[in-house]
């Protein structure tokens, strides 16, 4: 009997470890490439709640590039969400990711300052 309950205590262990490190890794990864001026993808609508890493690669753009988030109208660096901000500069054919990102539900940007790019729509749904 207490073998029995031995193995279920480890048994229970075991799964609350193994969920803790499977709800530490779901952040999604949301991938952008940039090329000279412009990102390719050209809007993004992802969940409010929901975690996010954005990994950013340029595409040929001869300088590095960066990215930023920042709410709709409010694009002075003060306003930009400082998770979202990438590891480091983007090379040429290299890529970079960000913290995780937990975004409410609202209206935001993203661009890069550094390209430069237009402002593109990011929903939060």
């Amino acid at each position: 009997m207490k073998t029995l309950f031995g193995l279920l205590m480890t048994a229970i262990l075991l799964t609350v470890s193994v969920d803790g490190v499977a709800q530490n890794g779901k952040a999604k990864k949301v991938k952008l490439s940039q090329t000279t001026g412009a990102f390719k993808q050209t809007e993004l609508k992802l969940k409010a709640g929901k975690t996010y890493v954005f990994e950013v690669s340029n595409d040929g753009v001869d300088h590095e590039v960066g990215f930023v988030v920042t709410p709709k109208g409010k694009t002075e660096q003060e306003n930009h969400i400082a998770e979202a901000y990438l590891e480091k500069v983007v090379g040429d054919g290299q890529t970079a990711s960000s913290k995780e990102v937990t975004l409410e539900k609202g209206e935001y940007v993203y661009f890069c300052p550094l390209n430069p790019t237009p402002q593109y729509s990011l929903i939060v749904e």
